[in-house]
């Protein structure tokens, strides 16, 4: 089958590359020719673990090709996916000017038959508008059906989660289309639920919305442990094994960050609101999400008294490892925190750096090192819970920092392992481990 897919953003350039490993021959169209240039080279302008050695593979066996030309991408096309980004507007509500200058370019380059697919997460109703504009100005003598997509990818495993996926929906109001559809994704062998097209759309919300909630919900139970004297860990193992419950999306930390959750749960409040409905419970998962991301920075002037002066490691700044995604991170919030208390920082990421830079500029240091960041600090604080964070040596604390102060947000370490060495150790939902001052401990 022949798609073209317009955006080359994380959902874009992901589905586009998969669709060409199972056989598709696949064109992927952006308007930014610089980013055209370097997939033209093979180089993604992504981190995605997998997704350079399956984009070069598929360009070299000639089923993928990159264009800025949307005669070029859209002409001859079977199936076209709008896979643009919808950023939040400022009332929190989704922005649809790129999928609509989508639509618009796919209507006036179209020239035969063709199934419009929206992977965008969009509002409900915002299929049958595309359907509309596309109408419109498309030659007379082309058909066009328009049909729902939703993608359910997560940042960092989304090679895995494209061909593993516990579901695709497709939301269509024509059997045919969802017939092109279902054999587009035949060679998957993942279940597809069929239903029309204003139900897909909100299962994207909410799916994310539900998952949102389950983070706070356990974020806000590991606040009061902290408060009763229990731990988390053990409760969040507890009621996971509840098969109506389940282990994923319990482990506390400090919120929910990343490109989906948060824009996707204020669009969705916005959008309840748009029909005089309340959400007053995603409301508060907003909510605690707010505060649990600037829960590390009150423990620390809990713990210091003031952090005027004071040296912080920051370790992690994407919201979730495997991805050099920081937009929405919890580790932005932190270095801003800290730099309104007076403290220096400077922040350690294997591959994130340079996102972060565009966001925080020189108001922090950076390093690519972790020992780097460690030397000579006051505190640690852990934000996104990389492997080669996880797995640093407890001893390495002792070795580089002064007095060993370690703020988890990810709860890294268990507390026996931290008992073992004069460290002082404030996680999420747990005991604190409070240390006399190293110094008397031969840290």
């Amino acid at each position: 089958m022949k798609i073209a897919i317009a955006g080359t953003g994380y959902v874009g350039l992901v589905t586009g590359v998969c669709l060409s490993e199972i056989g598709h021959d696949v064109t992927c169209m952006d308007t930014n020719q610089q980013r055209m240039d370097t997939l033209q080279k093979g180089i993604p302008p992504i981190y995605e673990p997998g997704l350079e050695e399956l984009l070069r593979k598929n360009m070299a066996q000639g089923r993928l090709y990159f264009t800025v030309d949307p005669k070029q991408a859209y002409s001859n096309a079977d199936m076209i996916m709008i896979a643009v980004g919808t950023p939040e507007n400022e009332d929190g509500s989704a922005d649809l000017t790129y999928v609509e200058q989508a639509a618009e370019t796919i209507a006036r380059h179209i020239q035969k038959d063709v199934v419009v697919v929206t992977k965008s997460t969009v509002p409900v109703g915002t299929n049958e508008k595309i359907k509309q504009m596309i109408e419109r100005i498309k030659p007379a003598n082309v058909h066009v059906e328009v049909a729902s997509n939703p993608e359910f990818l997560r940042e960092g495993s989304a090679i895995y989660d494209t061909f593993h996926g516990d579901r695709i929906v497709i939301g269509t109001e024509n059997d045919k289309a969802a017939e092109v559809l279902e054999e587009l994704y035949r060679p998957l062998g993942i279940p597809i639920v069929k239903t029309d097209i204003r139900s897909a759309e909100m299962i994207k919300y909410a799916s994310n919305a539900f998952l949102a909630t389950k983070i706070s919900f356990i974020n806000e139970i590991a606040n009061i442990c902290e408060k009763v004297g229990a731990n988390i860990d053990d409760v969040a193992y507890g009621i996971g094994l509840d098969e109506r419950i389940g282990l994923r999306f319990l482990q506390a930390g400090i919120g929910y960050g990343g490109s989906c959750f948060p824009k996707d749960t204020k669009a969705l409040v916005q959008l309840a609101g748009n029909v005089q409905h309340q959400f007053e419970l995603l409301e508060a998962v907003i909510k605690v999400n707010n505060y649990q991301q600037s829960l590390l920075v009150q423990k620390a002037k809990k713990f210091f008294g003031s952090l005027y002066g004071k040296r912080a490691a920051l370790l992690g700044l994407s919201f979730k490892p495997n991805t050099d995604d920081v937009r929405e991170a919890a580790s932005l919030v932190i270095a801003r925190q800290l730099l309104q208390e007076g403290a220096s920082v400077i922040a350690y990421d294997p591959i994130a750096v340079p996102n972060a830079r565009r966001l925080l500029g020189s108001m922090i240091d950076y390093t690519e090192q972790i020992e780097t960041a460690l030397v000579r600090a006051d505190m640690a604080f852990i934000a996104t819970e990389w492997d080669m964070i996880k797995t640093l040596p407890l001893q390495q604390y002792c070795d580089l920092m002064n007095n060993p102060v370690i703020f988890d947000g990810r709860n890294c370490y268990s507390l026996n392992e931290v008992q073992s060495y004069p460290i002082t150790y404030i996680s999420i939902g747990r005991k604190e481990i409070i240390q006399k001052e190293s110094v008397d401990l031969n840290c």
